[in-house]
């Protein structure tokens, strides 16, 4: 028995990995959060599926019973996907997952995928780090677990660029937040649906962004690299 946590990437079916495949290929059963492109699906071809997708405010599963549902599938089946939109450690919980079945004594098999916070970007012509104008960046969730009892996601980053994630909900708070340390006139891409046929480019600043039209699910880029893709594409 083995359960294998795979990244799915950020929504084309052309950007998940050869081992994502091989994992897929030989699933009996797989355990599916809400992908971009269930195209991706095909490739466990007669095997079950289980369907645990979590978008904000309708979450099928809560985490806890999808760690059962994994626990409860691991002992019962030879191979087991856990298929995870972009990469199963990037603020996909993969961690936690990975934990609960290791507590059982369940053997995990990690299969990294393509990150929405660099795949997105990139696949446009955003670099998240560019010489002489970005030499580090931040990947940040902006929905954090309203249940913790402190806050660890503070706005104060250093980095050039900081990218995030989930962050559609919040923006004109976390934009707020943001510009205590930058200035408001610090230019953000925010991209929707990206990697998608219905990908949409949206462009601002830290102070007028969130008076856009925004639709989730979508990612925020925030940072002088913003400048940089729009002098390539001529924006």
């Amino acid at each position: 028995m083995v359960v294998y946590l795979v990244g799915a990437g950020p929504g084309d079916p052309d950007l998940v990995t050869l081992k994502a495949v091989k994992a897929l290929k030989k699933a009996d059963v797989v355990v599916y959060d809400r992908l971009a492109n269930e195209e991706i699906l095909d490739y466990a071809n007669g095997a079950e599926m289980i369907y645990v997708g979590k978008r904000a405010g309708a979450h099928s599963k809560k985490q806890e019973e999808i760690n059962e549902i994994l626990i409860e599938l691991g002992k019962k089946h030879g191979a087991v996907v856990r298929l995870k939109g972009g990469d199963p450690f990037v603020f996909g919980r993969g961690g936690e997952e990975m934990l609960a079945l290791l507590e059982e004594g369940i053997p995990v098999e990690l299969v990294p995928g393509v990150t929405s916070a660099i795949g997105v970007p990139t696949t446009l012509g955003l670099p998240v780090t560019h010489r002489g104008v970005a030499t580090s960046f931040t990947v940040v969730t902006g929905h954090e677990d309203p249940t913790k009892k402190d806050k660890q996601v503070k706005w104060n980053y250093k980095a050039d660029t900081i990218v995030i994630l989930m962050g559609v909900g919040h923006l004109e708070e976390n934009t707020r937040e943001i510009m205590k340390y930058k200035d408001p006139n610090t230019p953000v891409c925010v991209i929707e649906k990206g990697t998608s046929p219905d990908e949409k480019i949206v462009l601002g600043t830290l102070e007028n962004i969130h008076q856009k039209d925004i639709n989730p699910p979508a990612l925020v880029i925030i940072g002088p690299v913003v400048d940089v893709f729009k002098n390539i594409k001529n924006f």
